[in-house]
């Protein structure tokens, strides 16, 4: 696997996550979330030491492939500011500068959040654990607007405010260096 950790000549876009709508293997652990995984039927994420590591050392920008469940159109929101903030911080975000086709700003309503798994909920859910409930790891509010990391139901998996219908088929994040 590649991996652009200077942002020097070409950088290709990194691949930081993918999940498809039928699978359910995101609910994960906080040791599993931080070191990343990659199982046979497709989920992927990374790693938030890796994520962390490259977000705070360069500039990134953060591109999402959103395809749209019933329809298969594709869209592309886009952050120019994407940073994830090291463990101690428990994987605090910072994401700004929205751009792209799909619709709402979902992510950032997770702006300023810290990542949330089952065994660790840093959520801001007063009643419930949003990562255990949805089976996932991701930034969670109370609960989301960005459901792309969820497992147990599939009507969840979706990212608000999608023109012609929130529901997903399938999700990726990529990292793309920014030049100075």
């Amino acid at each position: 696997m590649y991996y652009c950790m200077l942002c020097i000549g070409s950088c290709a876009p990194l691949l930081i996550q993918e999940h498809f709508f039928y699978l359910t293997g995101v609910n994960r652990s906080w040791e599993e979330y931080k070191r990343g995984f990659r199982d046979p039927k497709g989920n992927y994420w990374i790693g938030n030491e890796m994520l962390s590591r490259l977000t705070t050392q360069n500039k990134y920008k953060l591109k999402f492939d959103l395809q749209q469940r019933g329809t298969g159109k594709w869209f592309y929101p886009e952050y120019s500011t994407f940073v994830v903030l090291p463990e101690a911080y428990n994987y605090k975000l910072q994401v700004a500068g929205y751009s792209g086709t799909a619709g709402d700003d979902a992510l950032g309503y997770s702006n300023g959040l810290m990542f949330s798994t089952y065994d660790r909920d840093n959520d801001q859910s007063k009643n419930s654990n949003c990562a255990s409930y949805f089976g996932g790891g991701f930034w969670y509010g109370n609960c989301y607007w960005c459901g792309v990391n969820v497992s147990r139901d599939v009507n969840n998996f979706l990212w608000h405010g999608l023109p012609g219908g929130s529901r997903l088929l399938t999700a990726r994040m990529w990292l793309q260096c920014q030049y100075m």
